[in-house]
C-alpha cells in the first residue's frame, strides 16, 4: 500500500501501474500559507477527474509560477547565473513549479553544493532568492480536501513555528498529523502522538522523498502497524 503525495499535483496517477498485490491511495501535499508560516496539508483518497479541488489547484499552481519567476528574477539581480529554463529544466513536464526545483537548478549549476544549503544561503527568509508565498489557507486546503470526499491530514507538524494551529485546524475538520516523519525528533513524535490521541486524530506517516540525488534516505519509513491502521482504515 502507497501514496504519492506530490505537491499541488495528481498527475502522478495514471502514469504508472501498480502491481496487482499493491494497494495506491490517492494523494496530495497542498501547500498554504497563514500566519508568516508555510502549513502543508496532506489530501488522501482523492477523486482523479474534476472536483472542488481542481481551481484550487490551478490557482496554487499559478501562484507557484509567479513565485519562482520573482525568485529567479532576484538571484540573478544578486548576480547568480541563473534561468527560468534552468529551473524548468529540473521539473518534468507538468509538474508544479517549487523552490526544490529552482534549489536543484543551483546544484546543477555550481552555485550550491546540496539542496540543503541552497534553501539555507538562497531561498529562505533573508536569502538573496527569498520570495513568500501567496498560497490558499491551511483553511481552505482543509475544506476543499472534504469537500472533494478526502481525509485531510497535517504534514511534517514539526516544522511549523506555532503548534497552536494545529487545534485550529482540528476545528476546521482536519483529521490526522504526519506524526511519523523523519526529521521529527523522538520528543516531537511522542508529542504529536499525544496531541493526535487528545483530538482524536488518525496518525500517518511519510518520508517527503523529492528525488534520490538529495534525499539519501529513500522512501518510506518504518512505522507499527498499530500506530498506522487506524489512518489507513480512514483512507480504505
Amino acid at each position: 500500500m502507497f501514496s504519492i503525495t506530490d505537491h499541488d499535483s495528481i498527475k502522478a496517477y495514471g502514469q504508472f501501474e501498480a502491481p496487482a498485490h499493491i494497494r495506491t491511495i490517492t494523494g496530495i501535499e497542498i501547500n498554504a500559507a497563514y500566519r508568516d508560516m508555510e502549513v502543508h496539508v496532506l489530501g488522501y483518497r482523492l477523486p482523479l477527474g474534476d472536483s472542488p479541488l481542481t481551481q484550487v489547484l490551478e490557482a496554487n499552481r499559478t501562484a507557484r509560477r509567479s513565485r519562482v519567476s520573482r525568485i529567479v528574477e532576484q538571484l540573478r539581480a544578486a548576480g547568480y547565473g541563473i534561468t527560468l529554463e534552468d529551473v524548468h529544466a529540473e521539473a518534468q513536464e507538468g509538474a508544479s513549479l517549487g523552490r526544490p526545483h529552482v534549489g536543484k537548478a543551483l546544484i546543477r549549476l555550481g552555485i550550491a553544493p546540496d539542496i540543503e544549503t541552497a534553501f539555507r544561503s538562497f531561498l529562505k527568509r533573508g536569502a538573496p532568492g527569498y520570495v513568500p508565498s501567496t498560497h490558499i489557507t491551511p483553511h481552505e486546503a482543509i475544506d476543499v480536501i472534504l469537500a472533494s470526499g478526502g481525509v485531510p491530514v497535517l504534514a511534517h507538524p514539526g516544522r511549523l513555528k506555532d503548534y497552536a494551529v494545529i487545534e485550529e485546524l482540528v476545528a476546521c475538520g482536519l483529521q490526522g498529523l504526519e506524526v511519523f516523519y523523519p526529521t521529527h525528533e523522538p520528543m516531537q513524535v511522542q508529542y504529536f502522538r499525544d496531541q493526535a490521541r487528545r483530538m482524536d486524530l488518525v496518525m500517518s506517516a511519510g518520508s517527503d522523498f523529492h528525488d534520490i540525488r538529495y534525499h539519501k534516505r529513500g522512501v518510506g519509513i518504518e512505522v507499527e502497524e498499530s500506530d498506522i491502521r487506524p489512518f489507513l482504515d480512514r483512507v480504505a
